[in-house]
């Protein structure tokens, strides 16, 4: 089954969030409570993008808010940010039965919802939580390689990074993501020093434009 219909381009946040709630277009949302369509401002200049909804997210319709959430806040504190200030969602929208890892078609249903909130939400960085979310922008990659590791794709940072809930089953990853996350300010000022220079150096093409 194809995703909703009404699912224009002109959709907003709050339509959207309507579609995820009745969405039928695969079978996750038989069995759970709530859609899951995510949460933050907008624009928001980090848009964090994990798996899938776990337990505690299907009773309350809210992204990151067990265990893995938990620490996910940590993370971002440590870094000197709270959840108000960035966006979280995840790749499919509707919790998987007993959290099993989300099936290709179930992406591939939501992925116009996905897609979607990354318009709406413009941001400068996406950090990927998870292989899942990682291998839309990099195919074929191994986090346990490339985890820390950004790459520029229209414009934007992509980043790589294990996901929160990783940390909890395997202790020896926890540092591994904590130094992640502390060279994320460092990338988001390095996409915002050229963004800056791109703009001082179209202004004169501007000016000129403007003589004739």
């Amino acid at each position: 089954m194809s995703a909703n219909p009404n699912l224009a381009a002109g959709a907003d946040i709050e339509l959207l969030r309507q579609l995820v709630g009745s969405c039928t277009a695969c079978e996750l949302c038989r069995g759970t409570k709530m859609g899951v369509p995510g949460e933050g401002p907008l624009p928001a200049e980090i848009m964090f993008i994990g798996e899938a909804p776990g337990y505690h997210e299907d009773q309350q319709g809210k992204p990151f808010i067990g265990a893995a959430g938990q620490f996910l806040s940590e993370l971002l504190g440590k870094i000197g940010l709270n959840r108000s200030e960035v966006y979280i969602t995840n790749v499919v929208k509707h919790r998987p039965p007993g959290n099993r890892d989300p099936l290709p078609d179930e992406m591939a249903a939501c992925r116009p919802y996905l897609d979607r909130q990354i318009e709406l939400v413009n941001p400068q960085m996406i950090v990927t939580l998870g292989r899942f979310s990682m291998a839309r922008w990099f195919p074929g990659g191994r986090i346990s390689q490339i985890h820390g590791q950004p790459k520029t794709v229209d414009g934007r940072i992509i980043v790589p990074m294990y996901h929160p809930a990783a940390a909890l089953h395997q202790g020896a990853l926890k540092a591994t993501i904590e130094a992640d996350f502390l060279k994320l300010p460092r990338y988001l000022a390095e996409m915002r020093q050229t963004l800056e220079t791109a703009k001082v150096a179209e202004k004169p093409k501007l000016e000129q434009a403007r003589l004739f």
